[in-house]
């Protein structure tokens, strides 16, 4: 028998039915607990000790206890679900199967489960969020993509439904939020081309109307100004971009007079896609060009080891996500919900 499922002080597993569904009861006579607290413990009520909470949750999952869940939301109107509304982008790899990974695991020890819902509920992102709020599908909501006067976010904020976000907004009002550095991201990618004497920058940025994409911008156009070099913003693509049109693109600028040279790739995609386009132009990475790149994945570590790499760790970010928004469910006049990730730079600053 393993450590974690041995039995502990106060638990009884021979008074375990043998047949029969597990009640609260069962796991009550096991624990040495009263029903009530049993109750509670399940449902995460912070006045009961993590403690007990995590051995109440660990003999449930043991012997195999499954709530009445119509009955629970009858008694105390929640529905013990969490929702993430995904905007699917194929540039980020295993973006959302790393968020999520790590959201589950800020819920394993708790009643919560997390639902996905994809934004095509829904025509915006704002009616998807309303959608979830109007049918009360779930206790608190998680989203990504966050916009400088993002709608969700207003209109969460107005209706007081708790939820958190994978980015920041521009409001004055403060909300909860996960984000990740990335003006550092781009300050210090941008400093490690011109360290490796490259003349003319360039970045792939995140759509405008993400805020991120300003961040971004801020980093790069900081580093470039305080160096005196040479840059290039592309308009004509940028982080959604399809990596086809973004290789192609890229190709055809090289082919050009006065090319960059460095390229800020926030993603593994792009930077994929602008090896590839360099590569049909007759450019050689690390020799014709160097490129710095956010990987999320370790993809480019193992495939393209000449490109210098930034790391942002998703899983982290969802298990914060998934950590802080049940602080907000559980304690509604909580302050100080947001959290910025530095990122794991992979290279020497100087």
């Amino acid at each position: 028998m393993s450590e974690s499922s041995r039995p502990q002080r106060g638990e009884n597993l021979d008074t375990m039915p043998k047949r029969g569904k597990p009640t609260l009861r069962t796991i009550a006579t096991i624990a040495g607990l009263a029903v009530t607290t049993v109750s509670r413990a399940l449902s995460d009520a912070p006045q009961i000790s993590l403690e007990t909470r995590q051995r109440v949750h660990r003999i449930a999952r043991e012997i195999g206890y499954l709530p009445d869940r119509a009955a629970q939301r009858l008694k105390t109107g929640r529905t013990n679900v969490i929702a993430i509304l995904l905007d699917s982008h194929e540039e980020v790899v295993g973006f959302s199967t790393s968020i999520m990974y790590g959201i589950a695991k800020a819920l394993k020890e708790t009643s919560y489960h997390l639902v996905v819902a994809p934004n095509f509920l829904s025509t915006t992102n704002v009616e998807a969020a309303e959608y979830i709020i109007r049918n009360h599908l779930a206790d608190g909501l998680i989203f990504t993509r966050t916009e400088p006067l993002d709608a969700r976010v207003r209109l969460l904020l107005e209706t007081g439904f708790p939820f958190i976000c994978h980015g920041r907004t521009e409001f004055s009002t403060p909300h909860p939020y996960v984000d990740y550095d990335n003006f550092t991201f781009a300050y210090e990618a941008t400093r490690r081309l011109i360290a490796k004497g490259r003349r003319k920058v360039t970045v792939i940025l995140p759509p405008k109307r993400l805020t991120f994409c300003q961040h971004i911008l801020h980093g790069f156009m900081t580093a470039v100004r305080e160096a005196g070099i040479a840059y290039e913003i592309p308009e004509a693509v940028d982080l959604d971009t399809p990596a086809d049109l973004l290789r192609d693109f890229i190709s055809a600028r090289a082919a050009a007079l006065e090319a960059p040279d460095g390229f800020i790739c926030p993603g593994e995609v792009s930077a994929l896609a602008a090896i590839s386009g360099m590569s049909d132009a007759g450019r050689t990475l690390a020799t014709d060009y160097d490129i710095v790149a956010k990987e999320t994945s370790r993809l480019l570590t193992q495939l393209q080891p000449k490109v210098d790499t930034i790391h942002e760790d998703l899983t982290a970010a969802g298990e914060d996500l998934g950590r802080m928004l049940l602080q907000r469910i559980n304690n509604p006049d909580v302050a100080d919900l947001h959290l910025l990730l530095p990122p794991q730079i992979n290279f020497p600053i100087g």
